[in-house]
């Protein structure tokens, strides 16, 4: 990144003590602002949902930098893997409290979500306004089949890392098994996962040293903690409750968002079902078919594609704004306060969390556990992928039951040529052209105007 950095990877591959990382495991510590860049880097380019944005920030924090170790990275993606929220979002800011306590992981969090925030809400706007234009429907469509590749390249990249041994592979497929054809519940997947993994537990690694971040807390501390971060989720309710009164969408949001944020198990997939039937037939917040939409931009902006949930309590309050107040600042208010509730359990549950998480790296039981949870975690990781290429390249995709098991196959009339073409370019541009995240979603995007036109 520059001569210094250079520098001190060199001085990494040749063994010198410069500048370590706490625990003195020979991974470099960079500086508060160089750290600050590299967050605000991530959060510009993590597209691709949560494969493509974790394996971004391996290839920027351990690949690239190696400010942490492997073995670190792979034990913190565990451990949010099995937390409810955006799992990428908390990595980031597990790793940011790794290398600079509480102010490192406020910022690495907050930066990996901002960008992707702001281009929602700005998104979400010309949704509102102008959605039924071709020309934006047209940009949308090429970025689909952009991320449809990214998403691969990130799947094999995880892949090629987490699963290196035979047991591990087994883990994987049938992880993926239990959730595409049976419909298993996420949490039930990375819970036989972990107990697995701890009747292995004498053939697990060594854990390695613990970082001097990691310090045990009293009772009272974390109480205190605990009221400090519950007061600032439940904030935004008093001072809707004081503007706009109860019956306002705007209460109505912060308490159903409130509850996704603490189920939310597995991302945004794992309750894109019920929030889609909440908001359309309960709420009637969204019309039938705009939650796909909705989630298309998610997938097409940078950071955690349950920025979605941004997008459905924006039309919300679009749709029914307190009076006086104008449909478009309802929209932003109503973005804002889900986007608040569901990412703010994320810093609490890292900032209590991590510590004690940290120490379980000595271990040798919640090693193993880990070991085979992060297994686990590609098969899951794949079935979003083939979840995701179906409803790229199919216009129709059925669903058939026989018993437990549950079949999804697509029609293959409903075969869309165009989209899978974009997406073969996308992979070309990814994996031969190696030309990136942003070139090839300008690419694509332009493919789909050009597209349109044809």
């Amino acid at each position: 990144m520059n001569d210094q950095h250079g520098t001190n990877e060199t001085a990494a591959f040749l063994g010198k003590a410069t500048d370590l990382s706490a625990g003195s495991d020979g991974c470099l510590k960079p500086s508060f602002s160089e750290a600050a860049r590299v967050w605000a880097r991530i959060g510009c380019l993590g597209f691709g949902g949560p494969a493509g944005q974790i394996a971004l920030m391996h290839r920027e924090v351990v690949e690239t930098r190696r400010w942490v170790p492997e073995d670190r990275f792979l034990h913190a993606l565990n451990y949010c893997m099995l937390l409810p929220g955006p799992e990428a979002q908390q990595l980031a800011i597990y790793i940011g409290w790794l290398l600079h306590g509480t102010r490192g992981g406020l910022v690495a969090g907050i930066f990996f979500v901002l960008p992707g925030l702001c281009i929602l809400l700005g998104l979400s706007t010309l949704y509102a306004l102008y959605h039924q234009t071709g020309m934006l429907s047209a940009v949308f469509f090429g970025l689909k089949a952009a991320v449809l590749a990214i998403v691969v390249e990130a799947l094999l990249r995880l892949a090629r890392r987490a699963l290196k041994t035979v047991s591990s592979r087994i883990i994987a497929a049938l992880a993926f098994a239990a959730l595409f054809f049976f419909s298993v519940p996420f949490p039930l997947v990375i819970l036989v996962a972990g107990l697995f993994g701890l009747l292995a537990a004498g053939r697990s690694a060594d854990a390695g040293l613990m970082p001097e971040t990691t310090r045990s807390r009293t009772w009272p501390q974390t109480l205190a903690l605990i009221g400090l971060w519950s007061c600032l989720w439940i904030a935004p309710l008093g001072l809707v409750v004081v503007l706009w009164g109860t019956q306002s969408v705007f209460f109505a949001l912060h308490v159903f968002f409130s509850k996704m944020a603490v189920v939310t198990f597995g991302g945004a997939y794992a309750v894109l079902a019920y929030v889609a039937q909440q908001a359309v037939e309960t709420h009637h917040w969204l019309r039938p078919g705009e939650m796909l939409d909705g989630l298309a931009l998610a997938e097409t902006t940078p950071g955690p594609l349950v920025l979605v949930l941004t997008f459905v309590a924006f039309m919300a309050a679009f749709r029914v704004p307190p009076p006086g107040l104008d449909p478009v600042v309802a929209g932003l208010v109503g973005g804002l306060v889900a986007t608040w509730v569901t990412f703010v359990p994320c810093f609490a549950l890292i900032f209590l969390g991590a510590p004690s998480v940290e120490r379980l790296r000595g271990n040798r039981m919640a090693v193993a556990a880990m070991n085979a949870i992060s297994a686990a975690v590609v098969g899951v990781i794949l079935n979003l992928a083939v979840w995701f290429a179906l409803h790229v390249l199919f216009a129709s995709v059925q669903q058939s039951r026989l018993g437990p098991l549950v079949v999804c196959y697509p029609e293959l009339a409903s075969f869309d040529v165009s989209a899978a073409l974009l997406a073969l370019l996308a992979g070309s541009l990814l994996f031969v052209a190696r030309l990136g995240v942003v070139g090839t979603l300008a690419v694509c995007a332009a493919g789909g105007l050009v597209l349109s036109m044809l």
